[in-house]
Protein backbone atom coordinates (compact mmCIF):
# COMPACT_ATOMS: atom_id res chain seq x y z
CA UNK A 1 0.00 0.00 0.00
CA UNK A 2 3.06 2.33 0.67
CA UNK A 3 4.70 1.76 -3.04
CA UNK A 4 0.98 2.00 -4.36
CA UNK A 5 1.09 5.73 -2.48
CA UNK A 6 4.26 6.90 -3.63
CA UNK A 7 3.55 5.83 -6.84
CA UNK A 8 0.57 8.05 -6.89
CA UNK A 9 2.21 10.76 -5.38
CA UNK A 10 3.88 10.92 -9.08
CA UNK A 11 1.52 9.66 -11.52
CA UNK A 12 -1.49 11.81 -10.05
CA UNK A 13 0.56 15.37 -11.11
CA UNK A 14 2.00 13.48 -14.38
CA UNK A 15 -1.82 12.81 -15.56
CA UNK A 16 -2.88 15.83 -14.38
CA UNK A 17 0.23 17.54 -16.05
CA UNK A 18 -0.27 15.55 -19.82
CA UNK A 19 -4.31 16.34 -19.93
CA UNK A 20 -3.12 20.09 -19.92
CA UNK A 21 -0.25 19.68 -22.25
CA UNK A 22 -2.91 17.63 -24.34
CA UNK A 23 -4.91 20.57 -24.54
CA UNK A 24 -2.77 23.13 -24.73
CA UNK A 25 -1.35 21.90 -27.74
CA UNK A 26 -5.52 21.14 -28.83
CA UNK A 27 -6.33 24.97 -28.26
CA UNK A 28 -2.98 26.48 -28.30
CA UNK A 29 -4.48 28.98 -26.00
CA UNK A 30 -3.92 28.91 -22.26
CA UNK A 31 -7.31 30.64 -21.13
CA UNK A 32 -9.48 27.55 -23.32
CA UNK A 33 -7.59 25.52 -21.68
CA UNK A 34 -7.72 26.95 -17.95
CA UNK A 35 -11.67 27.09 -18.62
CA UNK A 36 -12.13 23.38 -19.62
CA UNK A 37 -10.18 22.48 -16.70
CA UNK A 38 -12.14 24.52 -14.42
CA UNK A 39 -14.87 21.43 -14.86
CA UNK A 40 -12.49 18.99 -12.57
CA UNK A 41 -12.75 21.26 -9.20
CA UNK A 42 -16.50 21.59 -9.80
CA UNK A 43 -16.85 17.50 -10.48
CA UNK A 44 -14.67 16.84 -7.13
CA UNK A 45 -16.84 18.73 -5.02
CA UNK A 46 -19.54 15.94 -6.11
CA UNK A 47 -17.00 12.96 -5.89
CA UNK A 48 -16.16 14.28 -2.43
CA UNK A 49 -19.63 14.71 -1.32
CA UNK A 50 -20.91 11.04 -2.22
CA UNK A 51 -17.56 10.24 -0.69
CA UNK A 52 -18.65 11.09 2.39
CA UNK A 53 -22.34 10.23 2.11
CA UNK A 54 -21.20 6.63 1.92
CA UNK A 55 -18.43 6.91 4.26
CA UNK A 56 -15.77 6.00 1.33
CA UNK A 57 -12.09 6.63 2.88
CA UNK A 58 -9.49 8.02 0.31
CA UNK A 59 -7.94 4.19 -1.09
CA UNK A 60 -6.23 3.78 -4.74
CA UNK A 61 -9.20 2.79 -6.01
CA UNK A 62 -11.24 5.70 -5.53
CA UNK A 63 -8.31 7.71 -6.93
CA UNK A 64 -8.52 5.21 -9.97
CA UNK A 65 -12.18 7.02 -9.76
CA UNK A 66 -11.48 10.84 -9.46
CA UNK A 67 -8.45 10.15 -12.79
CA UNK A 68 -11.15 8.69 -14.78
CA UNK A 69 -13.56 11.70 -13.74
CA UNK A 70 -10.80 14.39 -14.34
CA UNK A 71 -10.36 12.75 -17.90
CA UNK A 72 -14.42 12.64 -18.67
CA UNK A 73 -14.49 16.10 -17.41
CA UNK A 74 -11.79 17.23 -19.31
CA UNK A 75 -13.88 15.28 -22.69
CA UNK A 76 -16.81 16.90 -21.75
CA UNK A 77 -15.62 20.61 -21.22
CA UNK A 78 -13.82 20.40 -25.12
CA UNK A 79 -17.21 19.62 -26.43
CA UNK A 80 -18.87 22.18 -24.13
CA UNK A 81 -16.22 25.15 -25.33
CA UNK A 82 -16.19 23.87 -28.72
CA UNK A 83 -20.34 24.37 -28.98
CA UNK A 84 -19.55 27.96 -27.91
CA UNK A 85 -16.83 28.87 -30.01
CA UNK A 86 -18.88 27.36 -33.37
CA UNK A 87 -21.62 29.77 -31.40
CA UNK A 88 -19.32 32.71 -31.24
CA UNK A 89 -17.12 32.07 -34.68
CA UNK A 90 -20.45 32.24 -36.69
CA UNK A 91 -22.37 35.44 -35.55
CA UNK A 92 -18.85 36.55 -35.66
CA UNK A 93 -18.50 35.41 -39.73
CA UNK A 94 -22.00 36.95 -40.03
CA UNK A 95 -20.98 40.18 -38.91
CA UNK A 96 -23.57 39.92 -35.64
CA UNK A 97 -20.85 40.36 -32.49
CA UNK A 98 -20.53 43.87 -32.23
CA UNK A 99 -22.28 44.50 -28.96
CA UNK A 100 -22.43 42.50 -25.68
CA UNK A 101 -25.91 41.45 -26.32
CA UNK A 102 -24.68 39.64 -29.72
CA UNK A 103 -22.32 37.60 -27.26
CA UNK A 104 -24.77 36.82 -24.79
CA UNK A 105 -27.02 35.52 -27.81
CA UNK A 106 -23.85 33.29 -29.08
CA UNK A 107 -23.12 31.70 -25.84
CA UNK A 108 -26.84 31.18 -24.85
CA UNK A 109 -27.03 29.86 -28.23
CA UNK A 110 -24.10 27.37 -28.24
CA UNK A 111 -24.71 26.31 -24.63
CA UNK A 112 -28.58 25.42 -25.36
CA UNK A 113 -27.10 23.01 -28.65
CA UNK A 114 -24.97 21.23 -25.89
CA UNK A 115 -27.19 20.70 -23.05
CA UNK A 116 -29.27 17.58 -25.05
CA UNK A 117 -26.31 16.36 -25.26
CA UNK A 118 -24.20 16.46 -22.55
CA UNK A 119 -28.01 15.17 -20.09
CA UNK A 120 -27.69 12.18 -22.00
CA UNK A 121 -23.44 11.79 -21.50
CA UNK A 122 -24.51 11.85 -17.97
CA UNK A 123 -27.13 10.02 -18.02
CA UNK A 124 -25.28 7.32 -19.54
CA UNK A 125 -22.47 7.39 -16.97
CA UNK A 126 -24.57 7.48 -14.43
CA UNK A 127 -26.69 4.66 -15.33
CA UNK A 128 -24.04 2.30 -16.47
CA UNK A 129 -22.29 2.99 -13.16
CA UNK A 130 -25.37 2.82 -10.56
CA UNK A 131 -25.61 -1.07 -11.01
CA UNK A 132 -22.03 -1.23 -10.07
CA UNK A 133 -22.19 0.56 -6.77
CA UNK A 134 -25.39 -1.73 -6.06
CA UNK A 135 -23.70 -4.57 -6.74
CA UNK A 136 -22.12 -7.72 -4.66
CA UNK A 137 -19.71 -10.40 -4.74
CA UNK A 138 -16.12 -10.61 -5.73
CA UNK A 139 -14.69 -7.30 -6.48
CA UNK A 140 -17.79 -4.95 -5.08
CA UNK A 141 -15.88 -2.88 -2.72
CA UNK A 142 -13.48 -1.98 -5.23
CA UNK A 143 -15.49 -1.19 -7.94
CA UNK A 144 -17.78 0.60 -5.94
CA UNK A 145 -14.90 3.03 -4.45
CA UNK A 146 -13.97 3.51 -8.66
CA UNK A 147 -18.01 4.19 -9.57
CA UNK A 148 -18.90 6.55 -6.77
CA UNK A 149 -16.19 9.47 -7.42
CA UNK A 150 -17.61 9.66 -10.70
CA UNK A 151 -21.08 9.81 -10.04
CA UNK A 152 -20.97 12.49 -7.64
CA UNK A 153 -18.99 14.06 -9.81
CA UNK A 154 -20.69 13.78 -13.22
CA UNK A 155 -23.59 15.57 -11.00
CA UNK A 156 -21.91 18.17 -10.27
CA UNK A 157 -19.80 18.67 -13.19
CA UNK A 158 -22.96 19.03 -15.54
CA UNK A 159 -24.41 21.61 -13.95
CA UNK A 160 -20.64 23.82 -14.05
CA UNK A 161 -20.53 22.84 -17.26
CA UNK A 162 -23.90 24.16 -18.63
CA UNK A 163 -24.34 27.15 -15.85
CA UNK A 164 -20.88 28.46 -14.82
CA UNK A 165 -18.76 27.49 -17.78
CA UNK A 166 -20.90 29.92 -20.44
CA UNK A 167 -20.85 32.84 -17.73
CA UNK A 168 -16.74 32.74 -17.20
CA UNK A 169 -16.87 32.35 -21.58
CA UNK A 170 -19.12 35.36 -21.28
CA UNK A 171 -16.72 36.73 -19.13
CA UNK A 172 -13.65 36.25 -21.05
CA UNK A 173 -15.00 37.17 -24.57
CA UNK A 174 -16.81 39.77 -22.97
CA UNK A 175 -13.55 41.73 -21.90
CA UNK A 176 -11.95 40.98 -25.60
CA UNK A 177 -15.34 42.69 -27.04
CA UNK A 178 -14.74 45.68 -25.03
CA UNK A 179 -11.15 45.86 -25.99
CA UNK A 180 -12.24 46.01 -29.54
Amino acid sequence: MARVWERLKYIIPLTLFIIILLLYINFKSFTETGIILLAIPFSLIGASWILFLLGYNLSIAVWVGFIALAGVDAETGIVMLIYLKNAYEKRKADGKMSTYDDLREAIIEGTVLRVRPKLMTVTAIIAGLLPIMWGTGAGADVMKRIAAPMVGGMVTSSLMELLVLPAIYLVWKGRKLRRQ
